[in-house]
């Protein structure tokens, strides 16, 4: 066996015979039985999603590419771009080298599924990889290997074979697969061999978890893998597992799903029981054999709480590696962290080096230890940064291998492959022989590519209508009889008569313009619904009113606060009791004015009767009194309240838990009241039960919205929370959305359970399901919802308002007719942009997209005319602004913005939406948010409540870890499908995107893109993390690929790929995954909490937060490469988009994101036209937005002279003058609003304490 230290293997046992070392492994108390939810249905890869086109290009250098060394003919096995090539040992020859011949490589594995981490076997007969091949999940497989020649699938001189056969048939049968043409086993046979894969055995069977980085076992009966686990979070955590290998020369054999051993697990912190292993963030990996019992292997040493963090310090060190012997459990620490970490472990073959990597200053360096004498030597300081710093499950830095005899190291670098030579000393030690030499190759690349999901959607047309609609709708209540129904639609409130085609009536508001919110009935009458309306000066009061009569009456008597959820008690006559949620401070209203004593708060009212009805409009609460309760004020949004038992039980309805509280029996001894839990949730994200009866004994009936469905239960029990795992369901769960819905509620009486999908009220009668009893029992994946669909009944919700347009004109009528007379009104929407220099990003092309002395001209929203200055004719009545020459551009389009607001309890003004404008950002698109919420805040904005860009998302991302939220499995076509409508159904015409968020199998991935056609809807995945699945997302199509790609420094395979794809890129820069993030570049050089404009609209505690930062050398800024590789695909054709994360300061970060693009190479116009025309075309919306042409919408951001936007320093894009949204023009220092309405600025709510 190779050479081990000596004593490592001694195994001391201690008195119960179990190895002294021994320490309980807490994976041995955890079973990975939650996720997935459930198994993924047949699909391969290849063959179910077209990939009409194909590329073809040579390359001469490769990014990350991980090889391996033939044990007895040094052949260099290695993979690029998802394949696997091969170059003979001829190729790092002396001769060879010396001469300067290029050597080619040859592919060994081709095709659709996403090739890597190729290994010789000890012998070298076999090679294990990695692939997504079939279901698309990563898998360990292993093929014969008979040598790089004979391996060769596509031979410069084909002989008469069954692969020449099958390479003239190539292009007909890939052609015949692209159009849909099912492929016959003969077929299929071709394919494989012309791939390479013919021969190739399934090592593991993972449906979920991914594996990757097999090595083999000295004996070649077995590998030793990195499988890797998602927790709540979806970067990976490493584990090291066993796996028996199948004979490679037999047929294939089925592999039992999750099949295989662990040998090293995770540990976890201090306090952690074992029931939290799931959620351990980091692990081992990177593993490879000592001998026959032992394991080497790295591991990020320095998150040691249980989570993986960004930005760790490089320099001090993040990895260890460390080993393990399996019968002892006993490790050790072979190499520390510190300094500069050690990962990428390699052992020479006769067992004695370690190689392994670690950074070195501004280097990266190849380090030797000799494990006998402990001597470690930094001998060669010229490989490409490592990535320890990133979650990286690609490998920290690509594997590299010694040669046969050990006499020298071959590694890739800087785009290259290298050969190290190496000596040894007189100790018997390892150390360079003299300088390392690069290995030319060349490879020809051949990849089949689907269609770039592309799509366009017409928002002209929607903001110009004047009407808009209003999709998204929540906080839904009905009366007793479930006859009607009230609810909140984009910051008002409003009534429906249930199965009635009649209109949604608004509800009886004592100001009309204000947001109102939280409604319910008054139970014993129908007409009767109190509500909440919000103040950003007053905060919350609350009003009862009177649908019939249209009468609104103002609740007095209650301090100054913000309310949720008021209820009246279900009582008869005039008293009632009433029940509300006082909430603290939050993020949009702020955490300084009224954050005390929140709480349940109970109440006395008389409501009004008679004449008196007619008289007053005010109605008094007394006896005003906080009750101490279980109740999370911080989630309120779902939680919902009913008195019952007239006013003496109170039942609380939160998203996991239904809970009584009985109020009559009064508070005991300590003041506490007494709770009894009714219903509970495991996963759910709203939970509801009819009003609590003594039929009911032990058992409740309950629905539950649990991932994404509505299912109903008809006994609950409180101690078996209901859950929808199949095979762990609860007995007697049955699914009645067919799509999926929220907001649920029952009626009064309990009859009828009511849900939305966007602008469908959807509603069952209860009783009528119970025809589908014995076949939800029988169904247990999707709990009968082949019968229960037909039961439930819908109707289409509509709710219209004024778009701004249409605001916009009446507001410019009246601004004009007070100017200039009434017979300004014809012409008063126009607004003239005189004596201006235009970017118009209209070409593409600078000398073609400037114009000076320009007029731009705008009506009613829209950019009516550009003319020279010589040749405008101003109309009577139009408004002129001179910009004195400045500059104007095409408003900017964040493509990657987040942001908090949206799910803010209370519906405020939006401090961050204000500055977001204030910016010059006019557009943006989240690609994260909340499917009802942040769409509800899209219509509050539009409908006037907020001022801000245009908004669009992705909804809710389809996300792939365990976080019960947002875990989305996409097993087949219906679920992807459904995937989808919900995010479309709340959107409308202003939906248009999803995001893809990790999920482990590209499968899931694939159906999503198919099902995304029919929906005209764009794919934005979450890029960054995982090199090799960013890899399959371009080839796959998807529209984007979010953040940039986690290498920094990308050579001419990958950018060429990226780059003549289709698929574009949002870099985000700010949080480059290539080491520390840049947003901490922009807080250490710039002084943020004393920028007077951020301090004008935004929170101060955020700025003041970022007061501090730490100092770091620029090379641990690898943004400046990644930015750097962005301008090299650009140059290649590349679509670029400045998408700033929403990181803190929101505004400045967004023209600190156009600096970082700018400083790879980019000039400013590039630059610019990444933030407008190249985003507005990526997102399918450039026919309304993202030029300054007639006909498209009046989205502007106008500079002051002096500015020189073009040849200037780019941080000059932040100097803004004016910034114009739909036509409507505010200064952009102050955001006070300069046409039509000139120096509106509405208050925002009291945010900080100065």
């Amino acid at each position: 066996m190779p050479w081990s230290p000596s004593g490592f293997l001694n195994i001391a046992l201690n008195d119960a015979g179990l190895p002294a070392a021994f320490n309980a492994d807490p994976s041995e108390h955890w079973q990975d039985n939650i996720w997935p939810l459930r198994e993924q249905t047949p699909w391969d890869i290849s063959t179910d999603f077209p990939f009409p086109r194909s590329l073809e290009y040579d390359v001469t250098e490769g990014t990350w590419l991980r090889l391996d060394v033939h044990p007895k003919t040094g052949e260099i096995i290695f993979d690029i771009l998802g394949d696997i090539y091969c170059l003979p040992a001829d190729a790092y020859s002396e001769a060879r080298l010396g001469s300067g011949l290029v050597s080619k490589a040859v592919p060994v594995l081709l095709g659709v599924p996403h090739d890597s981490d190729p290994h010789f076997s000890p012998e070298g007969d076999a090679v294990v990889f990695r692939s997504d091949a079939e279901l698309g999940v990563e898998n360990i497989w292993i093929k014969e290997w008979k040598g790089c020649e004979k391996s060769n699938v596509r031979p410069a001189h084909a002989m008469a074979n069954e692969l020449s056969y099958a390479l003239e048939l190539k292009d007909k049968e890939d052609k015949l697969l692209a159009s849909g043409v099912k492929e016959t086993p003969e077929r299929k046979k071709r394919r494989l061999l012309r791939e390479g894969r013919l021969d190739a055995r399934r090592v593991t069977n993972e449906t979920y978890r991914w594996v990757s980085d097999a090595r083999f076992h000295p004996s070649g009966s077995k590998v030793v893998a990195t499988k890797w686990y998602t927790s709540a979070r979806s970067l990976g955590a490493g584990e090291g597992w066993e796996y028996d290998l199948p004979d490679v020369t037999g047929t294939s054999t089925t592999i039992k799903a999750g099949s295989g051993k662990r040998l090293v697990g995770r540990t976890l912190p201090v306090g952690w029981p074992p029931a939290y292993y799931g959620e351990q963030q980091v692990g081992p990996e990177q593993f490879i054999w000592w001998g026959n019992d032992s394991l080497i292997y790295s591991k990020n040493v320095i998150d040691t709480n249980g989570a993986w963090t960004y930005s760790k310090d490089v320099h001090k060190g993040i990895y260890s590696i460390i080993a393990v012997n399996l019968t002892s459990q006993r490790t050790v620490t072979l190499v520390d962290a510190f300094p500069g970490g050690a990962s990428r472990p390699e052992l020479s073959r006769d067992g004695r080096t370690l190689a392994f990597v670690r950074r070195v200053r501004d280097k990266e360096a190849l380090v030797l230890k000799d494990l006998e004498t402990g001597t470690i030597r930094n001998i060669w300081h010229g490989l490409t940064y490592d990535l320890s710093v990133v979650s990286a499950p690609m490998g920290t830095y690509p594997s590299f291998a010694f040669t046969p005899k050990d006499d020298d190291i071959i590694i890739w670098a800087a785009g290259q492959f290298h050969l190290v030579p190496l000596s040894t000393n007189e100790l018997g030690e390892r150390v360079l022989a003299g300088e390392p030499k690069v290995i030319p190759f060349t490879a020809h690349i051949e990849k089949r590519l689907a269609e770039t999901r592309t799509a366009k959607t017409d928002i002209r047309e929607v903001e110009t209508a004047d009407m808009q609609r209003v999709y998204a709708f929540h906080e839904l209540r009905v009366d007793e009889s479930g006859e009607k129904a009230v609810f909140q639609a984009a910051g008002f409130t409003y009534a429906q008569q249930v199965g009635e085609n009649v209109g949604a009536q608004r509800v009886p508001a004592l100001h009309p313009t204000a947001p109102y919110y939280s409604p319910s009935f008054v139970p014993g009458t129908s007409d009767l619904v109190i509500h909440a309306r919000w103040s950003d000066v007053n905060f919350t009061t609350l009003e009862v009113a009177n649908l019939t009569s249209g009468k609104a009456y103002e609740l007095t008597g209650l301090p100054y606060g913000r309310y949720y959820s008021p209820v009246l008690c279900s009582c008869s006559g005039r008293d009632r009791k009433i029940a509300f949620v006082r909430t603290g401070g939050d993020y949009l209203t702020g955490e300084i004015v009224a954050t005390a004593h929140s709480g349940l708060y109970l109440g006395e009212l008389t409501l009004p009767s008679g004449s008196e009805a007619t008289k007053t409009s005010t109605i008094a609460v007394k006896n005003i009194q906080l009750i101490p309760s279980e109740i999370d004020t911080d989630d309120m949004l779902h939680t919902q309240l009913r008195f019952f038992e007239k006013n003496k039980k109170l039942l609380v309805q939160e998203p996991r838990r239904a809970f009584v509280i009985d109020i009559a029996a009064g508070p005991d001894e300590f003041g506490d009241f007494t709770y009894e839990t009714l219903a509970t949730g495991l996963t759910s994200d709203e939970l509801v039960i009819p009003i609590p009866s003594p039929s009911f004994k032990s058992k409740t009936p309950a629905a539950v919205v649990d991932f994404f469905h509505v299912y109903y239960v008809p006994a609950a029990k409180p101690d078996d929370p209901i859950w929808s795992k199949p095979a762990n369901a609860t007995r007697g769960l049955t699914r009645l959305s067919a799509n999926g819905g929220h907001s649920i509620t029952w009626s009064g009486d309990g009859s009828k359970l009511f849900w939305f999908l966007g602008p469908w009220l959807h509603y069952v009668e209860v009783s009528k399901l119970d025809v589908c009893t014995k076949e939800a029992l029988r169904d247990t994946t999707t709990f009968g919802i082949e019968c229960t669909k037909k039961h439930p009944k819908f109707q289409e919700i509509v709710v219209e308002y004024p778009s701004d347009v249409s605001r916009l004109k009446v507001e410019a009528a009246t601004f004009a007719a007070e100017k200039f007379g009434e017979e300004a009104r014809e012409n008063a929407s126009f607004f003239v942009i005189a004596n201006a220099t235009l970017v118009t990003m209209e070409t593409g092309d600078l000398k073609a997209d400037i114009l000076r002395d320009a007029v731009l001209v705008t009506r009613n929203g829209e950019i009516e005319a550009i003319v020279g200055v010589h040749d405008a004719v101003i109309p009577y009545g139009a408004t002129v602004l001179d910009v004195e020459g400045g500059y104007v551009v095409p408003g900017f389009i964040d493509v990657h913005a987040h942001w908090n607001g949206f799910d803010t309890t209370h519906p405020a003004r939006s401090w961050e939406m204000e500055t977001f404008l204030a910016y010059g950002v006019t557009t943006l698109h989240n690609p994260s948010a909340d499917t009802v919420l942040a769409f509800s805040e899209r219509f509050r904005l539009e409908r006037g409540q907020l001022v801000g860009p245009r908004i669009f998302q992705t909804g809710t991302i389809i996300y792939g870890a365990g976080a019960s939220s947002y875990h989305a499995d996409i097993v087949d076509m219906e679920e992807a499908k459904s995937a989808l409508i919900r995010i479309k159904v709340e959107g409308g015409p202003s939906s248009f995107s999803y995001k893809n968020y990790n999920l482990p199998s590209r499968a899931s991935r694939q159906r999503l893109l198919l099902a995304a056609r029919n929906l005209s809807m764009l794919c934005v995945p979450e890029g960054g993390m995982n090199y090799d699945w960013d890899q399959t997302y371009i080839v796959d199509g998807m529209t984007t690929i979010e953040h940039a790609l986690p290498i920094p420094v990308l050579y001419d395979d990958i950018l060429t790929l990226y780059a003549l794809s289709g698929t574009g890129s949002t870099p985000t820069h700010i949080v480059n995954y290539g080491g520390v993030m840049g947003e901490q570049y922009i807080w250490a050089n710039e002084d943020i909490p004393d920028n007077t404009k951020l301090r004008r609209f935004g929170r101060h505690d955020i700025l003041e937060g970022l007061s501090e930062s730490t100092a770091r050398p620029k090379n641990s800024y690898q943004v400046f490469n990644t930015s750097i590789s962005t301008a090299k695909m650009v140059q290649k054709g590349l679509k670029a988009h400045i998408g700033a994360h929403g990181e803190p300061p929101i505004g400045v970060n967004y023209h600190a994101e156009m600096f970082f693009t700018k400083a790879g190479g980019l000039k400013n116009y590039e630059v610019l036209r990444a933030a407008t025309s190249d985003a507005a075309i990526t997102l399918g919306i450039f026919d309304s937005v993202g030029s300054l042409t007639p006909g498209k919408l009046a989205d502007l951001v106008v500079y002051p002279p002096g500015v020189d936007l073009l040849e200037g320093d780019i941080s000059g894009t932040r100097d803004i003058r004016f910034v114009v949204r739909g036509g409507r023009v505010w200064d952009a220092t102050t955001m006070t609003e300069v046409w039509p309405v000139t120096g509106r600025r509405e208050p925002l709510p009291p945010l900080n304490a100065e």
